[in-house]
């Protein structure tokens, strides 16, 4: 698969908890997490909290990123970040509370940095004051839409029933986009980007915590301690958040590629992301294709068999609440079981979503 860093924007007006769940992602020792902090005001406070966690950070104070910087200048960033000295498994932005995502977005795939792919936009909603935001900002509905993923974050802070009302209200209005409820900005990171297998001597050791972080996470424990609800953890507290699950598919059949991607445009409910190597039954073109999808962004990459490689097609498709049966079925029947081969023409809708190069 391809080595390309994930770039994840997450976003969310002031207050969802982006740098809660970003704090919560940089605990994670096995990882190398590149951040670009920004702040809309004077104080990079967001800077501070992460300072010390982060293996490779650039910040950016006094104005939003999508404003303070042009597609050029995000390049530069992701240069440095991208650099193969870092060795960095994923990118994440952390938009201002008042930035916009769309030209987040544009930024990332706009990007001409080799190195890197869009990993998704992760939109945080706050469970509690939702209505509150949606009123204040009406462009809410517009951000929600442009989603890969949804986190309703806070959801401790509401009834039971006013919880599934209100996944109802955002899956209403978000489509086929995954809403991940859960609190404090807790999240599996193998829900959002592939975790590498590394030996021990390569985990980051001796990070020390600033008396921001230290504040911060003392403040958070408390917190469980008190006011948590949901599944009890090994220490006792309880946790509301959601399970994900991750759907494996193998076929040693060629696959019928305009069925293949009418699955993928189609996505099962709950599908955030989805990666594997594709076969398909067209002689005129025997080559293996790679995929990579987030949300609804779907890149495929055509490349070559390597020497006694099998041809096989795998999938693996992760997201929250995912029917295994319901995915294992549609992807079942893309395999191509018609005696005659397919022409060159079946590959049209693949090559939608292969990148132009140069040669």
């Amino acid at each position: 698969m391809s080595r390309r860093i994930p770039v994840l924007i997450v976003a969310g007006f002031l207050g969802a908890g982006k740098t809660t769940l970003l704090n919560r992602l940089l605990r994670h020792r096995e990882l190398r997490i590149g951040v670009v902090v920004n702040d809309f005001g004077a104080v990079n406070i967001d800077a501070m909290l992460v300072a010390g966690q982060v293996d490779a950070m650039v910040s950016l104070g006094n104005g939003c990123v999508c404003c303070a910087v042009d597609v050029t200048e995000l390049d530069d960033l992701f240069d440095r970040l991208a650099h193969p000295k870092q060795r960095i498994d994923v990118i994440v932005v952390e938009a201002s509370g008042l930035a916009e995502p769309r030209n987040l977005i544009r930024m990332v795939t706009g990007s001409d940095n080799p190195r890197i792919r869009y990993g998704g936009l992760i939109e945080l909603v706050d469970a509690e004051h939702y209505a509150e935001s949606r009123a204040r900002h009406p462009e809410l509905d517009t951000h929600l839409r442009m989603a890969d993923l949804v986190v309703l974050n806070k959801a401790d802070r509401v009834a039971p029933e006013a919880l599934a009302a209100l996944r109802t209200e955002i899956t209403d209005l978000v489509g086929q986009v995954p809403v991940y409820a859960t609190s404090h900005g807790r999240i599996e990171p193998a829900l959002l980007f592939d975790i590498p297998e590394r030996p021990a001597t390569e985990l980051r050791v001796g990070q020390q915590l600033s008396f921001d972080e230290l504040l911060l996470e003392h403040s958070d424990d408390e917190y469980d301690d008190h006011h948590c609800d949901g599944d009890h953890d090994h220490a006792g507290h309880r946790h509301l958040h959601d399970a994900y699950e991750s759907v494996s598919f193998t076929s040693t059949a060629d696959l019928n590629p305009r069925e293949l991607i009418a699955v993928l445009e189609d996505p099962p409910p709950g599908l955030f992301r989805a990666k594997g190597i594709l076969a398909f039954a067209v002689p005129e073109d025997s080559r293996k294709f790679l995929l990579h999808m987030v949300g609804r962004h779907i890149t495929i990459e055509p490349t070559t068999w390597s020497r006694n490689e099998p041809r096989t097609s795998s999938l693996v498709l992760i997201g929250p609440g995912l029917d295994a049966d319901l995915i294992t079925k549609r992807l079942e029947s893309t395999v191509h079981t018609a005696p005659e081969p397919l022409d060159a023409h079946a590959l049209l809708p693949i090559w939608r979503y292969v990148a132009a190069t140069d040669d």
